[in-house]
């Protein structure tokens, strides 16, 4: 009797152990895979202002990413980034000495003029003149894996407001991006891609911006005194911004205005609807990008409240495009990701009766007054080529036919250009590529030789760069700026967190791909983050 107990209490020791054993496999089986990757850019995203109007925001919004994501307060970019460059690095994994995006225009040494990085005579537009594909980017991306992976069934599409964001996020296999054309105002794209979604047919055909626009205007999307940390002169006059039929600049305004991320969510809502996406048994990807960045067109100096008030609209149209995730395809199939790039420099001088030192640096000037110094010393001709985004370029084809070594005028160009006022620093590229400058690996990270220029210059803060292009004056403002922002993951499955040490951007995108378990971007040469 004693022998029969031993042997049934034995077998429900095993029946235990066993039933640990199979919750232990099912608790370690692996989750179903996202059905839905939807990626976000931020243009100008800023850790101050998110912490600054937390209170403000609702709860859909960016307080959601928060709350049930994992948040990277401090992504590094390196110095030079722009939203392009940016934008590249996220979705390849690699910076531009290998992606091939450096800037979102670069300058032609031989026409003497600056161009679209993105730019492709070869290539048609689709509701515009513009001519563009993805051929200067020269690595896969995230958007290209997700296509592989899923044999081509998958769709990928992305649409932002910028001509070259829009392509870099599809990709080089993306069924298709838009964009908003500076002209028209209508969705565009290039035949380099062959979808074009019904919900851009009819936004362009039914209910085009050009018609929309005229009734629109952005103003304060609350009462003034309830902005923090605004003076009190501000709270009294109300902003209010229209965009009017016979300005020539309506389009490229609303581009970067706040009501832009309203047109943008309803475009991609629509997508999410009634392109069925994330509703097959394969994964589809959405790619949008919206903005932040200071208005370039305010009346005045201090746009705090413009810009408090895009971060406010920003989080109500998040809100609105999870709702739309969670209510066609669930939240729970869905990976999002919200990058934010560096602000660009903006905005104008501070006012000469508060006495900040500042004065004006002028390329035209500087290049004139470079090549009298270079004739000087290596005979006549003109060897200085141009100037672009605090570049200047040299004459090659003359430095060649002359014989003269090209590090040598580079070094003199250089010793000359540290003299002029409003010049703190230069370095030339072989100076970046040895290793001798400044902050040299990460500058040679973020530059690619094709496009690189020959000397790099420092204006010093506060001092305004004064450019012409097409009889229109351009001026901007040198200021010292960090070029961090801060990304979301918000995916099933992974426990919310916060990193606040500093990582590299090209960590995201190996980050991403092995939480939706493909391969990272072919150039991606970190180790992800195991969240």
């Amino acid at each position: 009797m004693r022998h029969k107990e031993n042997r049934i209490t034995s077998r429900i020791a095993l029946a235990i152990i066993a039933s640990m054993v199979t919750m232990g496999i099912a608790a370690q089986a692996p989750a179903k895979r996202p059905t839905l990757v939807v990626g976000i850019m931020v243009d100008g995203l800023n850790s101050n202002y998110l912490e600054l109007l937390k209170g403000y925001f609702g709860e859909g919004g960016f307080k959601k990413l928060m709350r049930e994501g994992v948040t990277f307060e401090n992504v590094e970019y390196g110095p030079g980034a722009d939203r392009s460059s940016a934008t590249a690095m996220i979705f390849t994994g690699a910076t531009a000495s290998v992606n091939g995006i450096s800037a979102s225009t670069v300058y032609d040494t031989e026409k003497k003029i600056d161009y679209p990085i993105l730019l492709d005579p070869s290539k048609i537009g689709n509701y515009t003149n513009e001519t563009y594909s993805p051929s200067a980017l020269l690595v896969s991306t995230l958007a290209d894996e997700i296509r592989i992976d899923g044999g081509g069934i998958g769709y990928v599409y992305s649409i932002a407001p910028d001509a070259t964001q829009a392509i870099l996020m599809a990709g080089h296999a993306g069924n298709s991006a838009f964009w908003i054309n500076d002209i028209t105002g209508r969705w565009a794209t290039t035949t380099y891609y062959k979808d074009v979604p019904t919900p851009i047919q009819t936004r362009n055909y039914r209910i085009p911006l050009s018609k929309r626009l005229d009734t629109l205007s952005w103003t304060p999307a609350m009462p003034l005194n309830k902005y923090p940390d605004i003076p009190e002169y501000k709270k009294h006059y109300p902003f209010k911004y229209i965009f009017m039929p016979g300005d020539k600049d309506r389009y490229r305004a609303y581009k970067v205005s706040a009501p832009v991320n309203s047109e943008v969510t309803a475009v991609a809502a629509e997508y999410i609807r009634s392109l069925s996406l994330g509703k097959r048994d394969v994964m589809d990807m959405l790619n949008i990008a919206y903005t932040v960045t200071p208005y370039p067109y305010t009346k005045e100096i201090d746009n705090r409240v413009e810009l408090m008030d895009s971060y406010i609209r920003l989080d109500r149209d998040l809100d609105q495009l999870f709702k739309a995730i969670d209510k066609n395809v669930g939240l729970n199939n869905s990976l999002i990701f919200l990058a934010g790039t560096p602000a660009s420099v903006t905005g104008r001088r501070d006012d000469e009766k508060w006495n900040i030192p500042s004065g004006e640096f002028s390329p035209r000037k500087a290049i004139s007054l470079l090549n009298m110094y270079l004739m000087a010393i290596h005979g006549n001709g003109e060897w200085v080529n141009g100037y672009h985004d605090n570049k200047f370029y040299l004459n090659h084809k003359l430095i060649k036919e002359r014989d003269v070594n090209i590090k040598n005028i580079r070094n003199d160009a250089a010793d000359f250009l540290a003299r002029m006022s409003g010049v703190s620093n230069v370095v030339t590229i072989d100076d970046i590529i040895s290793g001798n400058a400044e902050n040299s690996i990460a500058l040679r990270q973020n530059t690619h030789i094709k496009h690189a220029g020959d000397l790099y210059v420092t204006i010093n803060p506060g001092w305004e760069t004064v450019e012409t292009h097409n009889g229109k004056e351009k001026r901007t403002v040198a200021r010292s700026v960090a070029t961090n922002a801060p990304v979301y993951i918000l995916c099933p499955g992974i426990t919310p967190q916060t990193i606040n040490t500093e990582i590299d951007a090209c960590l995201i995108s190996p980050t991403v791909a092995r939480l939706l378990r493909i391969r990272s971007p072919n150039a991606s040469s970190m180790k992800p983050i195991r969240l």
